[in-house]
């Protein structure tokens, strides 16, 4: 597998390895929602930094495929800048901003605008896997309450929030039931973009190095946020605003602040959504 061209091996990682992670990818894919332990492998980038989902890109990527790295929606961020350049170095595979052009995408805390296709591949970087760890430091127990489906503590925890505030406050990582059986954390994206796993066409894959593990979204698959009858689940509400770059008010937007003039703007999450947008108005300069 050595040339000259790339004086190692083709993404990086061992055969061996490549094959560890993969069959620890086709049994997460067989058991929606479950985490399924592998042998995490030293990287090139700090665990925590993208680790997990960087190899599991590498252990599925081929010579015909094309990437897409993004990083909060951003595609030029220094975590997806360095990812993209390392993955193109031991590949020599093309690269995208574009959504619709990518058959993988690994992202960092968004899910891009543009829903995936059958035959594209979404890796998510996965900083905490375990549901139950703000409620159960144990790995031991975490293991046994998912076996007996006993959840219990984390609808206490929704509760709380209620009684505290009124509402249910969590943001980012929201408890979600897959396939009416395990309850998975679908990485720190905005509650915005969890309808985009139900029912969708495209492969979910979520790789934790640091955590050493790997679970699934399979295409077709039921993903629903735990909500209660009176207090139901929502997303956040961007009412009344658009992008000032592309002027879409149908997106996840970020709310910038503009210390020279002391004003606050929104734009697209999504930048290469929002750069696609105004290349088909004619307003990208």
């Amino acid at each position: 597998m050595l040339s000259i061209e790339y004086p190692y091996n083709y993404a990086f990682l061992d055969e061996g390895s490549k094959r560890e992670i993969r069959r620890s990818t086709l049994k997460a894919v067989a058991i929606p929602g479950y985490q399924v332990p592998f042998a995490s492998r030293e990287m090139p980038i700090g665990r925590g930094w993208g680790t997990g989902g960087l190899q599991v890109t590498l252990s599925l990527i081929g010579e015909t495929d094309c990437l897409k790295v993004i990083d909060q929606g951003y595609d030029d961020s220094v975590n997806a800048v360095s990812i993209k350049k390392l993955v193109q170095n031991c590949t020599g595979i093309e690269t995208t901003n574009d959504s619709e052009e990518a058959t993988i995408i690994q992202t960092r805390h968004r899910i891009p605008e543009t829903p995936l296709r059958k035959d594209q591949i979404l890796v998510l970087q996965v900083p905490l896997p375990e549901p139950l760890r703000r409620v159960e430091a144990m790995e031991k127990q975490t293991k046994r309450l998912h076996a007996e489906m006993d959840y219990s503590s984390i609808w206490l925890r929704l509760y709380e929030d209620i009684v505290h505030w009124g509402k249910i406050t969590i943001g980012a990582d929201y408890p979600s039931q897959v396939n009416g059986r395990y309850i998975f954390n679908p990485s720190p994206v905005p509650r915005y973009d969890l309808s985009k796993l139900h029912q969708a066409e495209g492969l979910y894959l979520f790789g934790a190095g640091r955590e050493k593990k790997i679970y699934a979204i399979p295409p077709y698959t039921d993903v629903v946020p735990l909500q209660f009858e009176d207090y139901p689940f929502e997303v956040e509400s961007f009412e009344g605003l658009s992008c000032r770059l592309c002027g879409s008010d149908d997106t996840y937007l970020d709310e910038i602040y503009d210390s020279e003039t002391g004003t606050k703007f929104h734009q697209c999450s999504d930048t290469g959504y929002c750069e696609k947008s105004q290349r088909e108005r004619g307003s990208l300069v």
